[in-house]
Order: C-alpha cells, then structure tokens, then sequence
C-alpha cells in the first residue's frame, strides 16, 4: 500500500450546524444527553448494518485479517476521566470519524464511480448526516457542561492509501467502518453515564439557585 494520504474531512456536516442553531440553550440537566445518547444509539446501528453491507459487496473481506489497531486513538483512557473531559475527547474522536467517512465516499466515487443510489450508498449518506447531528449535539453538551469550553480540533488521520491501488482503499474502507462502529458505541455508553450524572446534579444545582435568591432577597 504505497503512497501516504490524510483523511482530512473535519467538517461537521448540515446536520452539527442545524443542531447547534436549534439548541441555543443550554441544558444542565439530563435531557440533552439522553436525546444524544439515543441518536448514538440509532447511528451505532446504522453502522452496523453499513458494515453488513460492505461485507455483503466485498465478500473476501471474510478470508482476511485485519489490524486490530485503532485508527482514531484518544489521548487518554476515557474511562479514567471525568465525564466532560470524556465529552470532549469522544466529540474529537467522533469529529476524526467523520472526517475519514467523507474521505471514503470522496474516494469511492473517484476510484469505483458510486453514485450513492445503492442501498449502500444511501447508508452510508444517513450516517454522515446522523454523525453531523450528534457532533452537533456533543458540542452543546460541552457548552452546557462548561461556558468557557473549547473544543481541540481533530488532529489528522493518516491513512497511507491516497496513492494506493483499489483493494488497498477497500481495506482502509472496512477498518474505518469498523471504527465508526467502535466509537458510536463509545459514544452511547459515555452519553449514557452523562445523562445519569447530570439528573443527579440537576436537584442540587436547584437547590443551590433557590438558596442564592433567598440570600438575595434579606
């Protein structure tokens, strides 16, 4: 697999723009991210059965064994932080997925000519637009976790196949299929575990406003 490439598609898609116009306020409690933790949950679906349907088109892809290694790797165990800097690395890692899913289709085209009139085609449209939908729901989740948050941009993906031949880009399309599995289940578990700790801290919070006008007033 000669040559070197980066899949370089950050962009977040119509779907993370109409999100972020529509959610201009901030959610402290839990519904937000139970709203994005079942968006997760659709799109790991829909993912899944985007593999299926590869597999379905590529069938030698059962007789061959593929690297186990993540493409896009965290800076640190997810698990070992607290919940809104999990946010944050898992909506970089999420921007990265979406950024090689666009760099796939683009290459699809060019290499084979798909049109995106396929069932497979069409899968794959409904995932990059799910993708955008749920970026845009994990930026607001940071927003409402933290005013002063800032999101690291998504660092580039190297995948070494830009000047490869076509069964080469048939590999790197099912690894990266395979992470966009890997990380919307990811994505679902983490949401998940936000939601139940942000209803916890909801009560509190009011509590605390309450007491603070109290004192106000006297």
């Amino acid at each position: 697999m000669a040559g070197t490439g980066t899949g370089t598609g950050t962009g977040t898609g119509t779907g993370a723009s109409a999100s972020a116009r529509a959610g201009g306020r901030r959610d402290s409690g839990g519904s937000g991210a139970g709203r994005a933790a079942a968006l997760a949950r659709l799109l790991h679906r829909d993912c899944s059965r985007l593999l299926e349907l590869y597999k379905e088109r590529e069938t030698f892809l059962c007789e061959v064994t593929m690297s186990k290694e993540r493409i896009v790797a965290p800076s640190a165990s997810l698990g070992r932080l607290p919940a809104d800097e999990q946010l944050r690395h898992l909506h970089s890692a999420l921007q990265q997925c979406l950024g090689l899913l666009e760099d796939v289709i683009r290459r699809e085209k060019e290499e084979f000519g798909t049109d995106g009139s396929s069932e497979y085609g069409r899968m794959q449209n409904t995932v990059k637009d799910r993708l955008g939908h749920l970026l845009g729901s994990t930026k607001l989740l940071l927003v409402a976790g933290d005013a002063t948050a800032t999101l690291t941009p998504a660092p580039e993906v190297t995948d070494g196949l830009e000047k490869g031949s076509s069964f080469g880009l048939k590999l790197w399309t099912y690894r990266v299929l395979q992470e966009l599995i890997h990380w919307t289940l990811s994505a679902s578990q983490t949401l998940h575990s936000l939601q139940s700790q942000r209803e916890k801290e909801a009560p509190k919070a009011a509590r605390r406003g309450r007491r603070g006008k109290g004192r106000m007033r006297k």
